[in-house]
């Protein structure tokens, strides 16, 4: 029987995202490093231009100000399109604002505590904004100890302020230096001591410059997440680069395609190895929707039938889709493909997100739109996607 408008479920929204606000690193830096880490400057609108995946930014000479932030020689304005929650898509540009500019509920936990109110909301995951979706600006820079406090001062900044007051409602989510694998697993094991169970990465770090994972360079921070429990959450745009046709196609041609990432990144995993090494580790695909996975893993399991001459020295114990419905899970907040597509990609396996505060988010009317996709299921089905995965996979305290 669907359950009714009335009756659905609390979500519990895996893929938010806040701004952070102005003093997040200037109150947690040493004195030192104060004038070179990340801080906020007014300064006129600037132009944006797409350098290798990432935008290079330049303050303008216009009236309009925005809120610009500074670290070391990098400048990134804050963008109206990734805080208007509730904003009409149709009005929404790539401009930059600032903070008076955008609703509270971005960057105060109080205010995004009503909003989620408002929402039908008990619970959200936020992925960071400045630092990009896994922390990759602060491997980016040339001062690696100033990035190291600065990764430092983000994660304590999100568990005693952003998620501190917030009753549970407000889910850590903490960054790991990139740059050095046994840094990043100390990391973890730091956050992971007062209760952080869930890390941002890159869904593809051979794209960063990074060793890949099949190198073996990334087990002890792999070997830190299985043993504390902490799920790796991989962003649609944490590897920085996304598929481009052409040079000059316009962007929306890549956030149309940003899905095949993710897509590249499970398949990578699947094959790697790194799933039967460590049995009890978790992955998660943050807003890369679902409805693509049934077509990939039937592929990969034709594969590994078929292509053993392309497996290298180790082939897997078990078809690749065993890994995925026992170690891997995705989130969705738009997808009716998905939804036609369900068993096939696992009930046990998926999540809904909000997507709070960009553009094509679900403020205010997430209740209404999560109840369109899939109220019409089972409500145990529907319990476990609204919530119930949710609180499986982070452990949460929730019923």
């Amino acid at each position: 029987m669907p359950v009714s408008l009335e009756d659905f479920p609390k979500i519990i929204s895996v893929d938010d995202h806040v701004v952070e606000p102005p003093h997040v690193w200037q109150d947690r830096l040493p004195e030192k490093y104060k004038d070179a880490g990340p801080r906020i400057v007014l300064a006129p609108q600037g132009e944006m231009t797409l350098v290798d995946g990432s935008w290079v930014e330049t303050p303008g000479d216009g009236d309009k100000m925005a809120a610009w932030w500074h670290y070391e020689d990098h400048r990134y304005q804050i963008k109206e399109m990734i805080a208007c929650a509730g904003r009409d898509p149709k009005t929404v540009t790539m401009q930059g604002v600032t903070y008076d500019d955008i609703r509270p509920g971005c960057y105060e936990p109080k205010a995004r505590l009503e909003d989620m109110d408002d929402n039908h909301v008990e619970a959200s995951i936020c992925f960071p904004n400045y630092p990009r979706f896994c922390g990759q600006l602060f491997a980016e820079r040339k001062d690696k100890e100033l990035s190291k406090l600065c990764v430092e001062a983000y994660n304590d900044w999100m568990v005693e302020e952003w998620c501190g007051d917030s009753g549970g409602r407000l889910i850590p989510l903490c960054l790991v230096p990139l740059w050095d694998a046994e840094l990043a697993a100390a990391e973890i094991r730091r956050n992971a001591a007062r209760g952080v169970n869930a890390v941002a990465w890159s869904e593809l770090p051979a794209w960063l410059g990074l060793p890949s994972i099949h190198s073996g360079h990334w087990d002890p921070f792999f070997q830190a997440c299985e043993e504390t429990g902490t799920v790796i959450t991989m962003h649609i745009g944490s590897g920085t680069r996304t598929v481009r046709p052409a040079d000059d196609c316009p962007t929306i041609v890549t956030a149309a395609m940003i899905s095949a990432n993710s897509a590249a990144s499970m398949i990578d995993f699947l094959f790697s190895g790194v799933l039967v090494r460590y049995p009890n580790l978790k992955l998660m695909y943050a807003e890369s929707q679902i409805g693509w996975i049934p077509y990939y893993l039937e592929r990969a399991d034709d594969n590994y039938k078929t292509h053993m001459w392309a497996q290298g020295e180790e082939r897997l114990p078990e078809p690749p889709s065993y890994y995925y419905h026992r170690q891997i899970y995705s989130c969705f907040f738009k997808d009716t493909a998905g939804m036609k597509l369900l068993d096939e990609v696992g009930v046990d396996n998926v999540l809904f997100e909000t997507d709070y505060p960009h553009s094509d988010g679900t403020f205010p009317r997430s209740k209404e739109v999560a109840h369109e996709l899939f109220g019409h299921l089972d409500p145990e089905v529907v319990h476990k996607i609204a919530r119930g995965n949710a609180i499986k996979l982070f452990n949460l305290p929730f019923d």
